[in-house]
């Protein structure tokens, strides 16, 4: 009889105390222990990665499966092989664009159903708080989700209307009763338009930073009143970042999420006719990105998740005021974020705690988002030095439509495991509800 059934070996593995030269010996579907890279260990399959990375995997907590009810636009099967391929273990799908909605146990029941069997990664799931279903959140919650989305502006779908400031206040008090959490998509109405015209600049007009500040401000406030968790979704203006830090200096239960498109893109660069970078908020401006990388570091924003939110092409057209907003970027969130943030000093240390334990944490999902005795054995062998030429045809995405299309990125996924098992084309991801 072997020890463990897998040893990864690294010399750069990267776990809670750093980069460091480790074995990682999987029992089952766990890591059992660490131990120096060189100790002579017996197990059924012995991997040594040399210099290369080995990672956690990645926890995306912000992706539109869109399956059942508008799977033509994507999938659990074909998210999550994307997933997979961009090192990411474990999504948490959001309770819209599919239909129905994840607005009740009833309809998340429907949702389960159609993700069974088709997963190659680790799924958990996302309520929804609209207009009316106040009276459902504590059995979805009982039932299992991380917590509840909620929109102050029009979602794009009309199945999943905004919440006013009173249906808000009465969400996020049902929601402390039983120590849940809601994450906003924070922009403030009243300052949103329909955009003047085709352009990128004009729908850039059209979604001003100060509609996100506006909106974040009221929410951090009615945190405060009612005591709830909260959690600031794609955050992409700057004009946020005073307000999170102070509120996060009061002692107000509120963190915040950014995008890779938000760190890696840029307003000045959108090519005319470019609608595959259309998204809601908007890629804002070269000195903006900048703010936000600034945040980041400081830990205003602890987050970095993909907001995956693809279309069909057929969506994307005729132009910017028309097109259908989202970023499809599932797949390269890892090598967007990295080839932006080696650029700048950081360490893929600091990319791990964006992109994988402090996103766990923040849905508090267990056993997840570290390299650590106890958990899941989520792997990612990764070249951080290896170029990353995007071609959309080539994403497991099941619409080719993403605007990284044509650049070349730094850093390949070379394997991922999920729980000790490769990801090699035979789903068996789980469905996460609750605590398991």
């Amino acid at each position: 009889m072997t020890d463990y059934d897998l040893v990864v070996r690294s010399r750069r593995a990267v776990t809670p105390e750093g980069e460091r030269p480790v074995a990682v010996a999987v029992r089952g579907e766990r890591v059992e222990a660490l131990y120096g890279y060189a100790d002579p260990l017996d197990a059924a399959e012995d991997i040594d990665l040399r210099d290369l990375p080995l990672l956690p995997g990645l926890v995306d907590t912000h992706v539109h499966v869109n399956e059942p009810g508008r799977t033509h636009w994507e999938g659990f099967a074909s998210a999550t092989r994307a997933a997979a391929a961009g090192g990411v273990t474990t999504i948490v799908d959001m309770p819209l664009n599919s239909v129905p909605p994840t607005v009740s146990v009833e309809a998340l029941e429907v949702k389960l159903r159609a993700a069974r069997g088709q997963c190659h990664v680790d799924v958990g799931f996302w309520g929804g708080a609209v207009p009316g279903n106040l009276k459902e959140l504590r059995p979805l919650h009982e039932r299992g989700v991380r917590g509840f989305k909620c929109f102050l502006s029009p979602s794009g779908v009309e199945e999943f209307p905004p919440l006013g400031t009173a249906e808000l206040r009465a969400v996020l008090a049902e929601v402390a009763g039983f120590d849940g959490l809601v994450v906003v998509h924070a922009e403030d109405p009243e300052l949103l338009a329909e955009p003047g015209g085709p352009t990128y600049r004009e729908f850039l007009e059209s979604r001003p930073g100060a509609a996100e500040r506006s909106a974040v401000a009221r929410v951090v406030a009615l945190a405060a009143e009612t005591g709830a968790r909260v959690h600031i979704l794609h955050v992409s203006s700057a004009e946020c970042l005073g307000v999170l830090e102070a509120a996060q200096a009061d002692g107000v239960a509120v963190t915040a999420e950014t995008c890779p498109h938000y760190l890696t893109l840029e307003a000045e660069q959108v090519p005319e006719g470019g609608t595959a970078y259309k998204c809601c908020p908007p890629i804002r401006s070269r000195a903006n990105r900048e703010l936000l990388w600034e945040g980041l570091a400081k830990g205003v924003l602890s987050c970095v998740v993909s907001d995956h939110s693809p279309s069909p092409a057929d969506l994307k057209v005729p132009d910017f005021a028309a097109a259908w907003g989202g970023v499809a970027s599932l797949q390269l969130g890892l090598s967007a974020v990295w080839t932006e943030a080696a650029r700048r000093g950081h360490g893929l240390a600091d990319v791990v705690r964006w992109m994988s334990a402090n996103p766990a944490a923040m849905a508090r999902i267990p056993g997840k988002g570290a390299i650590r005795p106890g958990y899941d054995a989520d792997l990612v062998a990764f070249d951080p030095d290896a170029d990353n030429p995007v071609d959309a045809a080539r994403l497991h995405h099941r619409n080719p439509v993403t605007p990284y299309h044509g650049r070349v990125l730094k850093g390949v996924v070379l394997t991922t495991w999920l729980r000790g098992r490769p990801v090699d084309g035979e789903p068996h991801g789980r469905l996460i509800l609750g605590e398991q």
